[in-house]
């Protein structure tokens, strides 16, 4: 939980961007997505920070709050606006949601197209709306380290099944640089059909709405 004290610590960290998930403006719409979370601590330690940065006179981190689009949330995209607004949010970003069993329709598919991945076919089954690529921005921008040190490819690898160094033994830029990475991104590139976290994974195209 943001307090005070870790909340002058983000700040004076020099941390560039704060990205805070934020994917309902009301309690009930929020743990309809984030089961068991509270809206309140959100909201608080949001203030925490816009709070400190004033009081440091800091013009970073850029707070961005990020909305996970999904059908019970999308009725409050203005609402969110105006809660990062209200708050002192620097930037409110929409993402498109992943869905896995999405051919047959899914209760978190967004009823606007413009906030989906997925387009609903004369059929009445869905499709992706951009093309499935071999490509993959994120194998060069950046990287998710577990709560235990595990290096992996990227937020959508939730198991960390595809380990790719560990920051308790090695530094990041072997890590980065390793013989395993590259292998791990030419397979990718070759297709994403070779690694199952990517088989159903749009990130690398179109995912901001």
């Amino acid at each position: 939980y943001i307090n005070d004290e870790k909340a002058k610590e983000i700040i004076d960290s020099g941390l560039d961007r704060l990205i805070i998930s934020i994917d309902g403006t009301t309690q009930s719409t929020y743990q309809s997505y984030r089961v068991g979370g509270k809206l309140q601590k959100v909201i608080d330690g949001t203030k925490k920070v816009v709070e400190w940065k004033k009081k440091l006179n800091s013009n970073t981190p850029h707070i961005i709050y990020q909305f996970l689009v999904v059908k019970p949330n999308e009725h409050q995209i203005s609402d969110v606006y105006a809660l990062a607004n209200e708050l002192g949010v620097d930037e409110v970003k929409l993402k498109t949601a992943q869905v896995y069993d999405y051919k047959n329709g899914n209760e978190l598919i967004p009823e606007n197209e413009k906030y989906s991945r997925y387009k609903k076919e004369k059929d009445g089954t869905y499709s992706y709306k951009n093309k499935m690529s071999n490509q993959c921005w994120r194998m060069w921008q950046g990287s998710v380290v577990t709560f235990d040190g595990k290096l992996v490819p990227c937020c959508f690898d939730k198991d960390a099944e595809n380990q790719l160094g560990d920051l308790q033994t090695d530094n990041l830029e072997q890590v980065w640089n390793s013989e395993e990475y590259k292998n791990f991104r030419t397979k990718l590139l070759d297709s994403r059909d070779n690694i199952e976290i990517c088989k159903n994974c749009s990130e690398g195209t179109k995912v901001w709405a």
